[in-house]
């Protein structure tokens, strides 16, 4: 039970999810333009679908809409990733998820930082794609050595920021005062900041290696590297981009477009190349350039079950194979046709996702339902209330991220045609262990959401249980 002088983690986090967008929009203005576009489109969706509307206003999810984000962090040491942790449970934010994308030639690996029960996303459904730098994976062992010592050797956080830290977790929360100094020195750990730590030719060694580990190793902080705004529809979004003057990148990643949304669909306009200092020996400034920062759009559709993620693992793949090359601007066009023809096989309509048991959703009482709770029969199951409309469901929305879209969309904005091979196999223990705690199963996440509706739907309808 938080002490009522606390300041709820919730409202830290809304706050908090606040003044990094708006710092964000100072910072990359192509940001602000992005979600404008956004919102307009979000607009004319909802006026135009208005089962869509009434679903989510069912599930609450039209009240976070205009606010949710998503960022992306990245980081160099475990102690850093520690602190992460540590700052990110001020905001009710736990690590969901493991990730690896070496596969896909980036020599990181991931979690998400975000809230875990259905009600404390509706507040602010605010994450961080959290990603920790493979140094192990450098084989150039000078340069191994080289990014480390610039790594040891920074605070990514301010001295305030750690106190605050400490003391909510002496406190068990913050208070007024306290949440609000917390968000502004927080902040600082994820502002840009033009001045690198290195020299130009420091720089271009790390950026030789990889272009993300210069990003990761050469700056005082880490900074947001991208915000992403949810879309009800990326496809009119990523058509319009253009008329804006926001250059999109030349695919949607993830699933195709289809009447019932699945998991995560990304795109981004492409990456700022932008002006740095580089520190030389003899303590001169040289200008020059570093490319890393951009704006990113996603719509979300619903949580797949183990079965339903094998299937759209196994379809993405059959597609990507029958390409043979990486999706390009080029052939984009072939790439969607594609997938469209590969994805035929999974149901596109959501009473067939959720008997199939390759979705999850939230269940409801209805008017109709609850006018009969007194003459339900107990042993009503509920594909019978359903039939009866005493019960409805919803699609149960993914809140989590695609490891092959997150590769995909960070290597467009690195720039260049290569793409690096790593043999390292995936490391969620050793990731843990830099973490300093274990990482939340998604599946077990969302099968709990479900699970709570339907008691809910139990108890409002008089009946001891009810299962899917």
């Amino acid at each position: 039970m938080i002490d009522q002088h606390f300041v709820s983690p919730n409202d830290i986090r809304a706050k908090f999810s606040l003044a990094m967008s708006a710092m964000y929009q100072q910072e990359v203005p192509l940001y602000g333009d992005l979600i404008e576009l956004v919102a307009e489109t979000n607009r004319e969706v909802l006026s135009k679908d208005s089962t869509l509307a009434h679903g989510l206003q069912i599930t609450g999810e039209i009240g976070r809409l205009s606010m949710e984000r998503h960022g992306a962090i990245r980081v160099g040491t475990a102690a850093e990733l520690q602190t992460l942790r540590r700052l990110f449970a001020v905001m009710g934010m736990s690590a969901v998820g493991y990730y690896d994308l070496t596969a896909a030639g980036v020599p990181v690996h991931s979690t998400a930082f975000r809230a875990v029960h259905e009600a404390d996303l509706q507040v602010s459904p605010f994450r961080i794609f959290t990603s920790l730098l493979r140094l192990e994976l450098i084989e150039n062992v000078a340069l191994r050595e080289l990014a480390q010592r610039l790594l040891d050797r920074r605070c990514i956080f301010t001295e305030r920021a750690l106190e605050l830290i400490a003391l909510h977790e002496i406190q068990g929360g913050l208070d007024a005062e306290q949440a609000q100094e917390f968000v502004a020195q927080a902040l600082e750990t994820f502002r840009w900041h033009r001045l690198a730590t290195v020299s130009a030719s420091e720089y271009q060694q790390l950026h030789n290696q990889h272009r993300l580990i210069a990003d990761i190793v050469a700056f005082k902080g880490p900074h947001i590297n991208h915000l992403t705004p949810r879309t009800l529809d990326i496809d009119r979004v990523q058509a319009a981009m253009p008329e804006r003057g926001i250059p999109p990148k030349a695919v949607i990643e993830g699933p195709p477009t289809r009447h019932c949304p699945i998991l995560l669909r990304q795109t981004s306009f492409k990456a700022l190349e932008e002006q740095v200092l580089f520190i030389e020996p003899d303590g001169h400034q040289v200008m020059g350039h570093h490319t890393a920062r951009f704006g990113e759009i996603e719509q979300r559709g619903v949580a797949l079950t183990a079965k339903g993620r094998a299937l759209y693992d196994r379809l993405l793949q059959a597609a990507q194979d029958a390409l043979q090359v990486p999706a390009t601007e080029d052939n984009a066009p072939r790439y969607y046709q594609l997938l469209a023809e590969h994805f035929q096989a999974f149901p596109d309509d959501y009473d067939a996702l959720r008997v199939q048991q390759l979705a999850w959703f939230r269940y409801f009482p209805t008017e109709c339902g609850l006018a009969a709770k007194d003459t339900v029969e107990q042993n009503s199951t509920l594909e019978q209330l359903i039939a009866l409309d005493y019960i409805r469901f919803q699609p149960l929305v993914y809140e989590d991220f695609l490891p092959v879209s997150a590769a995909g969309i960070f290597q467009s904005n690195l720039g260049g045609s290569s793409h690096a091979q790593y043999a390292a196999s995936s490391s969620r223990t050793a990731f843990e262990q830099a973490l300093g705690a274990g990482v939340i199963d998604e599946l077990a996440l969302y099968q709990q959401t479900q699970q709570r509706s339907l008691q809910a739907c139990a108890q409002a309808l008089g009946l001891h249980t009810l299962e899917a």
